[in-house]
């Protein structure tokens, strides 16, 4: 016999579908905040070692100051994660905004490494899709 349940009932056991999901997204935003952090380390170390051949349309040869983008965007990206767990909506938006922008970064890599790109950009939709389809409130009267 089928049981029928209220909306009442539904919330108080605690809707669990999509869980699995919304771990996967705030872990991809996690380890994407963790590399940008130790990108910018990285940027921070090397930058009076930067060869005369590497250059950039932004900031030309100062690695520092991309250092200090890659480590904002690293934090936002760690806080964002531990957002998405506890539900919050703002940080699903910025995740799914972040995934997206990040997906579309990892496109010109395609000529370099190939494999890595389409695994990346991948993952990224993956993300997107966590959020998007199981990162909506927790509680329906919300």
């Amino acid at each position: 016999m089928a049981t029928v349940r209220s909306i009442e009932d539904e919330a108080a056991l605690g809707d669990t579908r999509g869980s699995g999901w919304i771990a996967f997204a705030a872990a991809m935003l996690a380890i994407g905040g963790a590399f940008k952090i130790f990108d910018a380390l990285w940027a921070f170390k090397y930058d009076d070692d930067v060869s005369e051949q590497l250059q950039t349309i932004v900031f030309e040869r100062d690695l520092t100051s991309w250092g200090w983008i890659w480590l904002i965007v690293g934090v936002v990206l760690l806080i964002t994660s531990a957002c998405v767990v506890i539900g919050s909506q703002w940080a699903r938006w910025l995740g799914i905004v972040a995934a997206g922008v990040a997906a579309i970064a990892f496109l010109p890599w395609i000529y370099y490494q190939p494999l890595w790109t389409m695994l990346s950009v991948t993952l990224m939709i993956l993300t997107i899709y966590a959020l998007a389809a199981h990162g909506g409130r927790r509680d329906p009267w919300i």
